[in-house]
C-alpha cells in the first residue's frame, strides 16, 4: 500500500519532491501522481499525465491543443479521481496528500471527495482559509492552509509542508490502532438527522435506538450534515436511516443557503438501506442574517432565529413542490422506507402560537407525499395525529425503523 501524492509537477516539482522524499524517509511507499500540463516537471512521476488525461477521456495532446485552462483542470481532476479510485479498489492506498492552488486544489481534493470515509486525506492549499466547502463537500478530508503561496521552498513553506506530512505519517500509522474504534457500539449503526427545531424528537429517538444496542450517529442538517450522512451511506457504512429532519431540501428547491444538492434523500435508496423519513423542518428556509435575503423574497414571513440566521417560512406552493420531489425519489426504494407526516406541525416554530403555524402548507406537503406514493412498492406513508416533537412521535419512527430493519435482516 501507497500514499498517494498529488500535484502538478510542472509548477510544483520541487515542493512534491520534498514531500516524497519526507514520507519515504519515514518508510511509507509513495506514489506520485502527476496533474500538470505544462512543462515537463523536475521529477518522475510514478503516475504520469499522459495516463491521468486518458483516464478523463483524453490526452495530453488534446490539452495542448485546446489549450484552455479550466477544461485542462476539470480533465485533470476527473483523470485522477478515476485512476485514485482504481488503486482504492485494488486496496493498494493507505493515504492521500495533495499540494497546490485553485487548479491543484481542485484537481487533489476531488479525488480525496471520491475516497472513502476514514481513508486519511490531507490538502495543503493557498484557499484552506477561505470557502471550503466546494472542495470538502461531505468528505473527512483535512485542509491545511499553505501560509505563503507554493512556489518555491522558504523557511514557511517548509515548515507547512513538514508538518504535512507528519500528519500524514501519524494519520497512516495510527489508522488501524485499537483506540480508534474505542468506544464503538457493536451494534447496527443508524444515521439520523437533526435541527435546533427538531432537537426533542431526535434526542428522543437517539436515545431510544441507543437504548436497543444501536450506535447512533446524528447530523446536523446544515447542508454540510446532509452531504456527509449521504456518503457515509453510499460507502456501505450505514444500517439504517432516520431522517426525520430533511430541511435541506426546502434550500435546495426554494434557494436558501443551507442546501445539501441535488442528491439528497438518494443514497438510502441507491443503497437498498431500510428508512424512517419525516418532513422535519421543512417551513422553513435558511439565510444569514436578514439584510442579506434576496430582494425577490421581501414580504414573506420570517423569524429572525439569531443575529446571523433568518428562516424563511415555506408557502403552499413550495411545499407541495418539496413533496413532489420527496415521493419522486423515495419512490425507487428497494427495501422497506416508511415516510411519518406530523399532522400537529413539522417544527418547534411550526405549532399554534408559533410564527411559522401554517396547516394549509403543511397539507400541501402532507398531500403531495400521500398523493406521489400511494402505489409505492416498498415506501409507504403514515399520518400521525401528532407534533414532530412529541414524545408519541419519535417512538412511533423508531419502532418503524427496528420494524423495518428485521423485515431486510431476514
Amino acid at each position: 500500500m501507497a500514499v498517494l501524492l498529488i500535484g502538478t509537477l510542472d509548477t510544483k516539482g520541487r515542493e512534491l519532491a520534498f514531500l516524497r522524499d519526507l514520507l519515504r524517509s519515514e518508510g511509507l511507499k509513495v506514489l506520485v501522481i502527476d496533474a500538470g500540463s505544462g512543462d515537463p516537471g523536475a521529477i518522475e512521476a510514478d503516475i504520469p499525465r499522459d495516463r491521468v488525461f486518458e483516464a478523463a477521456g483524453s490526452s495530453l495532446d488534446a490539452v495542448h491543443q485546446h489549450r484552455d485552462r479550466g477544461r485542462a483542470v476539470s480533465d485533470a481532476a476527473r483523470g485522477v479521481s478515476r485512476l485514485v479510485g482504481r488503486l482504492i479498489e485494488e486496496d493498494a492506498v493507505e493515504g492521500i496528500l495533495g499540494i497546490g492552488g485553485s487548479a491543484g486544489t481542485t484537481i487533489g481534493t476531488a479525488a480525496m471527495r471520491a475516497a472513502p470515509f476514514g481513508l486519511p486525506k490531507i490538502m495543503v492549499s493557498t484557499l484552506a482559509s477561505g470557502q471550503t466547502r466546494p472542495y470538502v463537500g461531505g468528505s473527512d478530508l483535512m485542509m491545511i492552509p499553505s501560509i505563503a503561496d507554493l512556489a518555491g521552498l522558504n523557511r514557511i513553506t517548509r515548515r507547512v509542508l513538514l508538518n504535512a506530512a507528519e500528519a500524514m505519517v501519524g494519520m497512516v500509522r495510527g489508522h488501524s490502532t485499537p483506540d480508534a474504534s474505542e468506544g464503538s457500539s457493536d451494534g447496527p449503526l443508524i444515521t439520523a438527522t437533526m435541527f435546533g427545531v427538531t432537537t426533542p424528537c431526535v434526542d428522543r429517538a437517539r436515545a431510544r435506538l441507543e437504548a436497543q444496542g444501536a450506535e447512533v450517529i446524528v447530523f446536523h442538517a446544515t447542508g454540510v450534515g446532509g452531504q456527509a450522512m449521504e456518503r457515509l451511506i453510499q460507502d456501505r457504512l450505514v444500517d439504517g436511516v432516520l431522517d426525520l429532519t430533511t430541511t435541506e431540501l426546502a434550500d435546495e428547491l426554494v434557494g436558501g443557503v443551507l442546501s445539501a444538492g441535488p442528491d439528497r434523500l438518494t443514497a438510502a435508496v441507491a443503497a437498498g438501506v431500510p428508512q424512517v423519513v419525516s418532513v422535519g423542518a421543512l417551513d422553513m428556509v435558511n439565510f444569514g442574517p436578514l439584510e442579506t435575503v434576496p430582494e425577490r423574497f421581501r414580504g414573506r414571513t420570517f423569524h429572525v432565529h439569531n443575529p446571523t440566521v433568518t428562516l424563511m417560512r415555506t408557502q403552499a406552493r413550495e411545499c407541495q413542490l418539496i413533496g413532489q420531489r420527496m415521493a419522486q425519489v423515495l419512490w425507487d426504494a428497494r427495501v422497506e422506507t416508511v415516510v411519518l407526516l406530523p399532522e400537529l406541525g413539522v417544527s418547534a416554530l411550526d405549532a399554534p402560537g408559533q410564527p411559522f403555524y401554517d396547516p394549509e402548507a403543511d397539507e400541501a406537503l402532507f398531500s403531495a407525499l400521500r398523493d406521489g406514493l400511494k402505489d409505492a412498492t416498498h415506501t409507504r406513508v403514515e399520518s400521525l395525529p401528532m407534533h414532530l416533537n412529541d414524545p408519541a412521535f419519535a417512538d412511533t419512527a423508531v419502532e418503524r425503523l427496528l420494524a423495518a430493519r428485521g423485515k431486510v435482516n431476514k
